[in-house]
Formats: C-alpha cells, structure tokens, sequence
C-alpha cells in the first residue's frame, strides 16, 4: 500500500477519533478522556496491520461500536473505553490481566464478557456459537453493558456485511433475528432493533427487502404530503390548547412490513399501518398521564379510532419500561394511521432503553423503575440455573424473555404479567414452586380448566392442587416461562438421579451374577452396545424397564487367566463429524439431484423446498440431510444453534423431476370456477395434483391445491396465470404445514 494512501487513513482514523470524543464530551469527569485515549492508542497500536474483509484498517470498527455505544445507546465513558478494546483480548496478545492492569477491574470484567469462547465443537448438542450466546447472556445480571456493547458491535457488524461471502451474510443474518434483535427489543432500544431487523432480512431476503424498500421509497412523497395533511389540523388544535410538542412522522420498518404481509398473506398496498405519527410533549412527570390522555382526546376528536387497535403502556408500562399510548385511527381518502403518544422521557426511554432508564432512576418514575428491574429480577432467576445444554438454555431465555405480554390476576386481584401463550400451569409456578408441583388444575373466572388452558390478558386464575400430584416430562411441552421449566427440570432431574441410581445397582447386580468385574471402561461399553452415550442414559433407561439385560449373557467369554468379561459386536455406525465430512467433500457444498448417493437427503416437510428455492442442508442425528428454504420458518433458529450441522446446498440437473408445492386460492364464488382453475392446473400446464379442496362463504371462496412442479420457475407461471382466471382474488403459495385436505 502507498504511502499517501496510508497518510489519508490515519488522518481519517483521527478524524473518526475527535468526532467520538466530541459525541461523549458531555459525559467525560476529570481523567475519562486520558483514559479513553489510552484505550485507543492501544487498540490502534494493536489493530495496526488488521484489516476488515472490506479492505479498510480493521480500527474503524471498534471506533464505529464505540460511537454507537454513545449516540444510539447512551451509554459512557467506560463502555467507550471496552468498545475501544473489545477485540483486542480475542485477536491479539494482550491479555485480560494486561487489561486489568491498565484500566481496573470493571473494564476486564467487561471484555471478558465481550470475549468469545475460543475452541472447537463441545459435543452434539451444543456448539461454540451457542456457548458464546449464554457466555453472553449470563453477564446480564451483572454488567448490562456487556450486551450493549454487544449490540452496537453486532449492528456495525450487520451494517458492513456486503463484504461477507453469502453463506456468512446468511448466518450472522439469522443469528440476529434469532437473538441480538429480540434483545435490542427487550432492552428497550428500538431503533437498533427495527435496523438490526430489517438488516437481516436485507441478507436474508434480499429480493423481498429490496422489493418493499423500493415501494417505501416510490411512495415516500406522497406518504409524507398524506402525513402533513394528516398532522395539519392536530397541530393547530394541540397548539391552541398550550401544549408544547413535537411530532414525526415515520414508516412502518421493513421487516415489520415484510411480517405483516407474510402472516396476513397479503400484497404491500394492503398493510394498513404503513403511515404513522408520533406526538412527544413536554411536561412535567406528574402530569404525563393525563396530558397523554388529552393529546388523545384531541386527536380522536378529528379521527375515529379503531378500538381493537388501542394500547396503553402508560398505566401498564412494558416490563422493559416502554411507556407510551398507541390507537390507530381512520385518516382522510380511508387510510389507516398508526398514533403513537408519549412525553419526551417516555420518547428518551423508548429511543435509548436501559441507559435512560437509569438516568431516570432516581428521579419520580416509580412504575418505571419497577416494570423494569422486574424484569431484571426475572432476568437474573433464569441465569441462576442455566442449563448444561447451552442451545436449550438459549431457546428458554428467548421464549421468555422476548416475547408479548399478558396480565392475569390472582383471586386476591393480585396482578402478574406472564409471557404470551402461558398456561395456568405457568401461574401456579409463579406463585410457588410447591403450588406448581402439585398443580392438577385452575378455575379460571370461576370455571375449570386443565393445566394446559392458555391464559388471556384479564383472567383471574385460582390454582387447584393436590398432595398426590407431581411434576411429568409431559408439563415441559405445556408450561413456557422460564421459571416453570427449571423448576420441573429441576425435580425431573433429582427424580431421574434416584432413577439412574436404582438403574447401576441392577446393572452391578447382573454384572456379578454373571461373574464379570465392573469398570468404567465396561460400563461405557456397555452403553455403546446400546446405542446410548453416556452411562447416566444407561442406568436410566434399565431402572424404567427400557433396556432387557438378558443378551449380555451371551457376551460372557472367558480370559487366559480364567477371568470372565464381555467382548461386544463391531460398530458400523459413524461420528457425526464424520457425516458432516463425507457430505462436503472438499467442496464445501451439496449438490442436489437423484443421484446424490453419499447420504440419502429428504426435502423438509416444514417448508417444501422445490427445485430453483435457495436452500441448505441440516444433518440430522441420523445418516441423512434435510433440506430446507433459507426462508423456512425454522432457518433461523438451525444456523444460529446448529451452524456446525449447516450445508450449503444447490440444485443442479437438467432431469424432470416433480417436488410437491402447495397453492392457496381465494377469490369470488362464481359458477365454474373451481372447473376453470382445475382446466389450467391439469390441461394447460399438464400438472398432476395430489389433493384439492375448496370452502365458500357468504360468496367467497377459499382454496388450497397441492400440485406436483418441476421448479420454482414452473410454480412462478402457474401462479401467475392462476391470477388471470376471473373472480380470483389472490394466489400465493404455501408451506406444506399449512396444507388443507
């Protein structure tokens, strides 16, 4: 590299320098700024012969993290200093204890946190990646600005991913709508997680992405002169009346969109939400409530609001402390028009979450403080007891944590706040763990209901229990809350260390009828005999009458010495390291055609992939791959916690050959349509059709047809002459989940 080129970046280096310590020159006490300058001096010196995959000097990027730590967070002078230094224990040789020597105990604390796992797979139920997220997730109840950082990390991270190779971009782009954007969420920091989000799908589905974008972009113009028009006489009233605010508009996010199309299966022109405002006043903390009220007043005086779309997050905050008032209200030419109504510190809080939460802290905010160390509270009892299995632990901190709320009541009218989907066992755990343990059903407003009822937002619950009852592996698909699940482990667990207990002393007892000396070695090979890994399954599985120990006395032979052991048949069965081997091959990559023949593969039946669909492989425990959409809805969740198991695939071939596509059909009932439709399925595109059924309502009608295609291309134009038959509405197509007969 030239001299001149290398002049020019160290001056922009400094240049990106001045403009950090400008942003965090309102939060620096004596010594911060020394301090920070010492951080980067040493991550510059460190990084200096790192580059990033994008060719610039690899210091851009902990200077970019540091800078968003401090303007879209909020966060200070400490965590710009581990910002500064976050790769550098990872990638270089300094080490923590150099790091605690030279800026204190609380900044290695910090990195540590910051600092992934290093090492190869852990086994095969876990990996590296999600050793790293718990690594991660258990500092929360220490030091939330491990994950703070985290996240500004991550989102500088999702914002230069074109440099990436696609099947990274599609790996980090599903570990961060798998993880780092509900996080964003749950922390209160909406703006990280709307980009994080729609940076995801934008590697994810970048044809879909780019579709709406483009759309929000052609209509921008006129969704802003629509707003304009919209404000115009609220403006005026709210001014009037002495209110001093200030109003934005705003459109819906990206991947919002995307979301509501998919699950509603509807075009963009039909998102209704797609316009929205956001009215911010300034008053006085005691008079929030009521002013929120009034602007709300003001505002359905001009418009009617749809009473199904209200919410209010002001007497009942979030539990991460979100507090706003919502409705949507009818706008002029038809169009519904999402309101969002709040003082500036609710807007302070909704924008930079947890660090201004605590600058809010000591000041009159009582329900504030409340909701939200709450939620740290229940945080904190789920790290206490994490799970051996790091993809276990991760998937119960996500299902808990980051999901909707609702509020339920006890007989005594109690309030507790439970995630979306708990059961009235969950309720009974979050009374008592005893009161859970012996739960045998509730009477939910007086009615009764088994343990599996799911609970709305407004029931009164009361739990029936009884001495006789307790926990069953079957409750661990019923309950969802994290403290329900660790609590049945918890007993399951003790109840299965009886088990295996009672399980070795039959063992032992067979053992010396058979006159053969135990050891650790034979036991272990015992269990591989019976295809289980670890002695713990074994004793187990023979303690509830899973295993029959009669063969193993025709293993007995007879030593040299006069000794008696066991000799057991060779094993043909391979590692799954193996298996993963033999299927990339030096290349890296799984071509799909009939005459793959290192391992069967089988087409998954939660997506129905097709040829032309961008697809990868998953290896599954046993000898075969499923192959799935890169947009299934489990794809997200496998490359997160299974990345290790991950196959790129590709469909090569010129052969016909017939995958199974489902298509879903609604529009007008009129005569003869079922019969012009089936014409085009059969006669003009020659496609054979495995099932078929239509129902009709007040004179529409719903179809779902399964068909057998050649490829995506060969759906694509069935679709879409589909579209062309009179009195159809919409045609789309479907996963095999949602498949009618």
């Amino acid at each position: 590299m030239d001299i001149q080129t290398l002049e020019l970046e160290k001056k922009e280096i400094l240049r990106r320098y001045r403009a950090l310590l400008k942003s965090c020159r309102k939060r620096l006490d004596k010594g911060d700024k020394s301090l920070i300058r010492k951080a980067f001096d040493l991550a510059v010196k460190q990084h200096s012969d790192m580059r990033r995959k994008s060719g610039e000097p690899y210091i851009y990027h902990p200077l970019a993290v540091a800078q968003i730590a401090v303007d879209e967070i909020g966060l200070g002078p400490t965590s710009v200093v581990c910002a500064l230094l976050h790769d550098v224990v990872e990638d270089t040789d300094v080490t923590l204890d150099d790091i605690r020597s030279m800026f204190g105990e609380k900044v290695a604390s910090i990195i540590d946190g910051l600092t992934k796992i290093s090492g190869v797979m852990l086994d095969n139920n876990s990996n590296i990646q999600a050793e790293n997220f718990r690594k991660m997730l258990l500092t929360l109840s220490d030091d939330v600005r491990v994950i703070l950082i985290k996240l500004a990390d991550r989102l500088h991270n999702m914002r230069t991913l074109d440099s990436m190779k696609r099947e990274k971009q599609l790996k980090i782009a599903a570990e961060t709508l798998f993880l780092y954007a509900p996080l964003a969420h749950r922390l209160g920091l909406y703006g990280i997680k709307s980009e994080l989000e729609d940076l995801g799908l934008k590697f994810k589905e970048p044809e879909v992405f780019a579709s709406i974008s483009n759309k929000l972009l052609a209509s921008e113009k006129e969704r802003m002169h629509y707003i304009n028009r919209f404000s115009l006489p609220i403006v005026n009233a709210l001014t009037d009346k002495g209110f001093l605010f200030s109003i934005k508009g705003r459109s819906k996010s990206i991947f919002s969109i995307w979301q509501k199309m998919r699950k509603q299966n509807i075009p963009f022109e039909e998102v209704y939400d797609v316009f929205a405002i956001r009215l911010i006043i300034d008053v006085p903390p005691d008079e929030e409530k009521s002013a929120c009220w009034a602007v709300y007043s003001v505002v359905t005086d001009f418009y009617k609001s749809s009473p199904d779309r209200l919410r209010d997050w002001i007497s009942t905050p979030k539990s991460n402390g979100y507090e706003s008032l919502h409705t949507t209200v009818m706008g002029p030419e038809g169009k519904w028009v999402e309101v969002q109504i709040r003082s500036s510190r609710m807007d302070e809080i909704a924008e930079m979450g947890y660090a201004a939460h605590w600058k809010y802290k000591d000041k009159d905010s009582k329900s504030q403080e409340s909701s939200f160390d709450e939620w740290l509270r229940r945080v904190r009892e789920l790290l206490e007891n994490p799970e051996t299995n790091a993809i276990d632990f991760i998937d119960d901190f996500k299902l808990n944590l980051f999901s909707e709320e609702i509020f339920v009541f006890t007989p005594r009218g109690e309030m507790k706040t439970l995630p979306s989907g708990a059961t009235a066992l969950d309720f009974a755990y979050e009374i008592h763990t005893h009161v859970g343990h012996e739960c045998i059903g509730a009477k939910i407003n007086n009615r009764l209901v088994p343990v599996s009822h799911k609970l709305k937002s407004g029931d009164q619950v009361e739990v029936l229990v009884s001495e006789k009852q307790k926990p069953k592996d079957e409750w661990l698909g019923i309950v969802v809350t994290a403290r329900a699940k660790t609590k049945i482990k918890e007993f399951l667990r003790d109840e299965r260390k009886d088990q295996e207990s009672d399980g070795k002393i039959i063992l032992m007892k067979r053992l010396k009828s058979l006159k053969v000396k135990p050891n650790e070695a034979l036991l272990q090979r015992i269990a591989q005999h019976f295809r289980l890994a670890l002695t713990s399954d074994l004793f187990h599985r023979i303690a509830i009458n899973a295993i029959d120990l009669k063969p193993l006395k025709d293993m007995v032979v007879q030593e040299n010495d006069g000794s008696l052991s066991m000799v057991f048949p060779k094993s043909e069965g391979r590692s799954l390291e193996q298996l993963v081997s033999d299927v990339r091959g030096k290349s890296s990559m799984l071509v799909l055609d009939e005459k793959l023949n290192k391992l069967d593969y089988q087409l998954s039946a939660c997506c129905n992939p097709i040829k032309g669909d961008d697809v990868f492989g998953f290896l599954s425990d046993g000898s075969h791959i499923q192959i799935h959409r890169t947009n299934c809805p489990n794809a997200i969740q496998l490359m997160s916690n299974f990345g290790y198991r991950i196959v790129k695939a590709k469909w090569i071939g010129s052969e016909r050959i017939s995958f199974l596509a489902g298509i879903k059909v609604t529009g007008t009932d009129e005569v003869g349509i079922v019969n012009n439709i089936t014409r085009i399925i059969s006669s003009e595109y020659n496609v054979n059709m495995r099932s078929i059924s239509f129902d009709t309502n007040e004179g529409l009608f719903d179809g779902t047809i399964m068909v057998y295609v050649q490829d995506t291309h060969h759906l694509t134009g069935l679709i879409k002459k589909l579209k062309q038959v009179s009195g159809v509405m919409k045609v789309f197509r479907i996963d095999s989940k949602q498949e009618q007969l």
